[in-house]
């Protein structure tokens, strides 16, 4: 019996499946979008609006870019994969055989028994399950032993996640290697139906999404789940139209041979599912994203965890760009690769948003002259709500205020990670805590709450010292940000990261609690 918490809520059945946004709704929004672009930037690039030179170029640098990553959405979400869905057949003589990796380091039991419990019970393959314990621990290696697993580790553990799973693989030999996080508890066909696709010798590796079980308690855990749904969402689902899904680090199926063609998972990089997959893909495989939950994790719990997380990604993606550019690969998967890893310097774009209503107040200089200013919302704000209005319908309501804000309270975290790759310092992998520690953490948002700080103080010295329409507008854009940037920074003011109810941290899970997750 595995000692999960009574309340695991990854012994509950997923919540949500991620399905294709809405095709018309889409074509209609895009078609709306032409127009709505071409008059704002028709209207913005036009000499007269020209303010303090150095500023506009700011601006429009800006605009720009988050043009081209709009665009670059609009394009993936609207993508539709026209290969036929592959339905679980019966295969002829004995079932293959499946290596099933979990690698763990320093994670409680009660997050890596269910986990291994669940893998045991998977069908559809004769399995070897192994439990990667990087952490040498004797209590990991004493439950893999009663639960009927392999337990491996390695005397260092040079290459963190990508080095122990390198190190399992050459004591290992099946044709199949599915890898799980310590985390991800899979339903018992997950094997069956990532098996599937399989039966084309081109497909390197097959992906299914990563899901939040712990986002039914809100917090931080819904917030980051919001992000998260909208690109296992329509996002993948559009990226694998283009065979150009990624591998995502958990809940996927490997080809040993795909693997062994490009020498295994890189250990120079932190996000060493993304360089992989750049790699396969150069050599000519082909990767199929499956968009059904076949696994339930754990999203991080505090805002500290959630700040681990989000600079290993964009320190490992923006850190990619180099390698995307230099590979060999086809325009659409290259394209698909630096929208992904360029997203990382969103928060570049949002400090230049506000620091100019901060820049008007103390200064008078403004990027767009002031006969053109009041022009400004008039323009902008169509383009600006129909863009928003495109995220939400292609994630069919799953991406949510919470999830915008809190990436944007996050901008500081792109910034720093942009720094770390343009110098080549070295990322380090971190590992995400899966549980969270119950206490508030604002350090963890300490730049975001100065920015919120410095928007605040000016805005009230520019109402006490000038109340011109102008300073009144560009107090009104400053309280908008302090808005957004508090709505996403409040959880590292609240315990247990603002979820409704706090995990029970060493109960049995009930009698039939695993049976129930694998129905």
């Amino acid at each position: 019996m595995s000692s999960a918490p009574r309340d695991d809520p990854r012994l509950l059945p997923p919540d949500w499946t991620p399905e294709a946004a809405p095709p018309r709704r889409l074509r209609l929004l895009v078609l709306a979008m032409i127009p709505l672009s071409l008059w704002y930037f028709g209207w913005l690039l036009q000499p007269a609006r020209v303010g303090v030179p150095a500023l506009f170029a700011l601006l429009v640098a800006a605009e720009l870019f988050n043009l081209g990553q709009a665009s670059g959405f609009w394009w993936t979400v609207t993508r539709r994969d026209r290969r036929p869905r592959l339905a679980v057949t019966r295969r002829d003589g004995a079932p293959p055989l499946v290596d099933v990796l979990i690698p763990t380091y320093d994670e409680p039991l009660p997050v890596l028994e269910p986990t291994v419990a669940a893998a045991l019970e998977m069908h559809g393959a004769r399995l070897v399950v192994s439990v990667l314990d990087d952490g040498c621990r004797p209590e990991v290696e004493a439950m893999a032993a009663r639960l009927g697993a392999r337990y491996m580790a390695r005397e260092e553990s040079h290459g963190a996640k990508a080095g122990n799973i390198n190190s399992a693989l050459l004591s290992t030999g099946s044709p199949f290697v599915a890898v799980l996080d310590c985390d991800h508890v899979p339903r018992p066909g997950f094997l069956e139906r990532t098996l599937a696709p399989m039966v084309d010798e081109r497909v390197a590796f097959v992906q299914t999404p990563q899901y939040y079980a712990n986002s039914r308690r809100g917090g931080i855990a819904a917030a980051a789940w919001a992000q998260q749904a909208l690109f296992f969402g329509a996002i993948a689902r559009g990226k694998d139209a283009d065979q150009a899904m990624f591998c995502c680090g958990t809940n996927v199926l490997f080809r040993r041979t795909a693997l062994e063609s490009v020498g295994g998972f890189p250990t120079d990089s932190i996000t060493e599912d993304f360089v992989l997959s750049v790699r396969m893909h150069e050599r000519g495989w082909e990767t199929r994203y499956l968009p059904e939950v076949l696994a339930v994790g754990l999203g991080p719990e505090d805002m500290a965890s959630y700040v681990s997380q989000q600079r290993r990604w964009a320190r490992g993606c923006l850190g990619a760009i180099g390698a995307v550019l230099r590979a060999r690969l086809p325009l659409r998967k290259r394209v698909h690769y630096l929208l992904s890893s360029s997203y990382f310097l969103s928060g570049w774009a949002l400090l230049a948003y506000m620091s100019f209503p901060v820049i008007r107040i103390l200064t008078g200089a403004q990027p767009i002259a002031a006969a053109s200013a009041d022009q400004f919302v008039l323009h902008f704000a169509p383009y600006f709500c129909t863009a928003l209005a495109m995220v939400v319908v292609a994630g069919r309501g799953t991406y949510t205020f919470a999830g915008f804000a809190l990436a944007a309270a996050s901008f500081w975290i792109q910034i720093l990670a942009s720094l770390a790759a343009l110098t080549r310092r070295a990322g380090r992998f971190v590992v995400t805590p899966k549980q969270g520690e119950g206490r508030r953490q604002p350090l963890a948002m300490a730049p975001t709450l100065v920015v919120i700080g410095t928007l605040l103080g000016v805005s009230i010295w520019g109402f006490v010292h000038q109340r011109s329409p102008s300073t009144l507008n560009n107090i009104a854009f400053a309280l908008l940000h302090v808005t957004v940037l508090a709505s996403g920074a409040r959880w590292a003011l609240m315990r247990n990261g603002g979820q409704e109810q706090e995990p029970v941290a060493e109960a049995p899970a009930p009698r039939g609690a695993l049976e129930e997750v694998r129905r």
